[in-house]
């Protein structure tokens, strides 16, 4: 299995293709192209195995309103394993090489999980968000309670937690805000 950190500006001819042709599968026909470009622009982990891509996953920045202050976030995109090779470490794999970018760049990383990824962010030591969640939309704030129960913080070693009763505002985007 070998492993790759690359930003997107580094990916090679056609492995964007790869990428969006392993998340199609990986989430079984449910990912938007909104949701293959939030996880653009920032660093990819891609995960091989005998030449194929059997794993993926981009962290990206983000701004979040807490407090009155804007955090620099580093927010977990795209995180996909091929169904036939789940189980084997290289959801961990992905989600380290994230982590070691996270902890380099970011004073927190934040993602928002499914169910079924869920129980590997909390293994990871990743949290549910116990406050409110927001969005800085063009209308201004607006609260996001769908999104609460799911969005997972993780702070990196020698950070510390903002107060966790505080609302978390997530700068705006095109798709699903999240």
């Amino acid at each position: 299995m070998g492993t790759r950190t690359a930003h997107t500006s580094q990916l090679e001819q056609g492995e964007l293709g790869e990428i969006r042709a392993l998340l199609d599968g990986a989430f079984e026909g449910d990912f938007s192209d909104e949701d293959f470009e939030h996880g653009l622009g920032g660093m990819h982990v891609l995960v091989r195995e005998g030449g194929e891509l059997v794993g993926h996953g981009s962290v990206v920045q983000r701004r979040v309103v807490h407090r009155g202050r804007a955090l620099r976030v580093g927010y977990v995109e795209g995180v996909g394993v091929r169904a036939d090779r789940r189980r084997r470490g290289i959801g961990s794999a992905v989600m380290a090489g994230l982590e070691a970018v996270i902890g380099r760049a970011y004073v927190l990383g934040a993602l928002s999980a499914s169910e079924d990824g869920a129980s590997l962010y909390e293994r990871r030591g990743w949290a549910v968000w116990g406050g409110p969640i927001g969005v800085l939309g063009p209308q201004g704030p607006e609260r996001l309670p769908e999104e609460e129960g799911s969005t997972y913080v993780w702070v990196p070693p020698g950070g510390a937690l903002p107060d966790p009763a505080g609302r978390l505002d997530f700068d705006w985007r095109n798709g699903d805000v999240l």
